[in-house]
């Protein structure tokens, strides 16, 4: 045990404690700037699988932040690469990796195998699809997000409220890493609190960090952390579906311009404004489908029609992790 005598010395670790965290099994969707510092603290702490969803490969852009990446790694799965990092810094620790994209369809198998669900996705789609997910099957779910230079870490759901509770309206700016910006330091600081949530779970640590939110200033240097163990669930929430899912009966409307999207996400999808939209009397009793890239158009989309359908309206985006 000489690998963790550093950890077990810890009056909450001890030998109990390394044995929950080697039968422990962690889900993390994305293997990206966050899992960069989170899997490895976790495959070094000994929990005992770690499982990796993650459908991107490595890119040359992505090297600054994902520090699990070398650039021998570029056009390679993501998923793969992190996997094995894990296996090599731990060989007791079983890594999976899968190189597909978390999707409505796939979401409930993987989180029903795992006893904590870590979000590092950078996507609104995929993380309220595990939140809908670890809500429906009790299970936490520790979900972050970075922007810039600040960023954020809560955990949710498994008795606690869900992120849709905290979160229940579309998010204000449709900005990513990718279009905004981020600084690499400020990803690993909100990555290393993920691992310290999942950790602080595994081995029944107080105060539970399920309903905390915690909050860093990459700028200021500076932290802010509040409760929110009584946040409601929404009455109403737009939930997330596959294109697959869709079928013939439903009105599908693509969003994205020809320009953007020259195929269509589904076959039966038509482009038409939301104004013609709410004049269709014959179809709205069905169920419609709002798709864009990301899945924050069509919510924004489907909040502004909502009071005009009376139908489901659900959300596709052709992108979540």
């Amino acid at each position: 045990m000489s690998r963790y005598s550093r950890q077990m010395l810890l009056p909450e670790v001890g030998a109990d404690g390394q044995a929950r965290l080697a039968s422990a099994r962690v889900l993390v969707v994305g293997a990206g700037g966050l899992a960069a510092p989170a899997l490895p603290l976790l495959a070094g702490a000994g929990v005992g699988r770690i499982t990796i969803v993650d459908g991107d490969t490595v890119d040359l852009s992505n090297l600054h932040r994902q520090t699990l990446f070398a650039e021998a790694d570029r056009g390679r799965f993501k998923a793969d690469v992190a996997a094995d990092r894990c296996g090599a810094l731990n060989s007791e620790v079983e890594a999976i990796g899968h190189a597909q994209a978390l999707t409505s369809e796939n979401v409930a198998a993987f989180v029903a195998q795992a006893d904590v669900i870590l979000d590092c996705a950078d996507s609104y789609a995929a993380s309220y699809i595990l939140s809908d997910s670890c809500l429906a099957q009790g299970k936490p779910l520790i979900s972050a997000s970075v922007l810039g230079l600040s960023g954020y870490v809560g955990g949710f759901c498994g008795g606690a409220p869900s992120l849709r509770a905290l979160f229940p309206d579309a998010p204000d700016s449709g900005a990513s890493c990718a279009t905004a910006g981020v600084l690499g330091p400020v990803v690993g600081v909100t990555g290393a609190m993920q691992a310290q949530m999942v950790l602080s779970l595994l081995l029944g640590m107080g105060p539970s960090p399920l309903g905390q939110m915690v909050q860093y200033d990459g700028g200021t240097l500076r932290g802010s952390s509040f409760r929110f163990d009584d946040a409601a669930e929404p009455n109403h929430c737009f939930r997330f579906l596959s294109a697959s899912q869709l079928t013939s009966d439903d009105r599908i409307i693509e969003l994205r311009g020809e320009d953007e999207a020259p195929v269509r996400i589904h076959p039966d999808a038509q482009r038409v404004p939301l104004d013609e939209l709410r004049k269709s009397e014959p179809n709205k009793g069905k169920r419609l489908a709002l798709c864009c890239a990301t899945g924050l158009r069509a919510w924004r989309a489907a909040e502004q029609i909502q009071p005009d359908w009376p139908g489901e309206i659900v959300l596709v985006a052709a992108s979540t992790s």
